[in-house]
């Protein structure tokens, strides 16, 4: 038994779509063409100036309980162009789970941080959550971040990282019961490879996300 569900793939480059892990059923899901808070947009309420140039850029806040911990390590080199897609790609990260505790796809980073088909994707795995009456509790940890810059103008990237969630677990709402430590620590190691664009507004979105779950890349 995986400690959280897998965040489904969306389609990069000539890679599969994968299928949501351990998808509750139950009907109000979003849509492939539904429309989600923010995306595509980076949030009109929430606009910003190049976070390259100015760090200080205003972002949404994001809010966790303090049972919920996301920790990102390495990655940065100095470059302010790598720096700003990890703190964006840090921010989508958050904002997943900062809708998942709130019970809302509406919260104003969900939108900010992704579009197209990282949104779309990142919509049915948090109703995922919804559908089953849980949530997830513990400290996921982020490592081996690597940015690769593209783009004529700088305003393209990928990032790979892996994630390690064998100190997180599933948490029943209604219950408060917790799911069990897996058996084999690589079920909780996760490979992804991401996308992003800078939009008009300066803020990196991602725009497509691939992961796998008990990955050598990631021992």
């Amino acid at each position: 038994m995986v400690n959280r569900r897998t965040l489904p793939a969306a389609t990069l480059a000539a890679a599969a779509v994968l299928s949501l892990a351990a998808c509750g059923g139950g009907g109000g899901k979003p849509g492939a063409d539904d429309k989600i808070a923010g995306a595509g947009g980076g949030g009109a309420s929430s606009a910003a100036p190049d976070p390259s140039a100015s760090p200080g850029a205003e972002r949404p806040a994001v809010e966790l309980p303090k049972d919920m911990k996301n920790v990102f390590e390495g990655g940065g080199n100095g470059d302010p162009v790598v720096e700003a897609v990890l703190r964006d790609s840090e921010g989508r990260i958050n904002s997943l789970d900062e809708a998942i505790h709130t019970r809302s796809l509406e919260r104003p980073a969900f939108g900010f941080y992704q579009t197209g088909e990282a949104a779309r994707g990142a919509a049915v795995w948090v109703q995922g959550f919804y559908d089953d009456d849980i949530t997830w509790t513990g400290t996921v940890r982020y490592y081996d971040r690597k940015v690769t810059v593209e783009g004529k103008k700088k305003d393209e990237a990928t990032l790979s990282y892996c994630s390690d969630e064998s100190k997180a677990y599933n948490k029943d709402l209604k219950s408060g019961k917790t799911s069990d430590a897996v058996d084999d620590t690589g079920d909780s190691l996760v490979f992804y490879s991401t996308r992003l664009a800078k939009n008009d507004k300066g803020v990196w979105q991602t725009t497509d996300v691939y992961s796998k779950r008990g990955t050598s890349q990631c021992q």
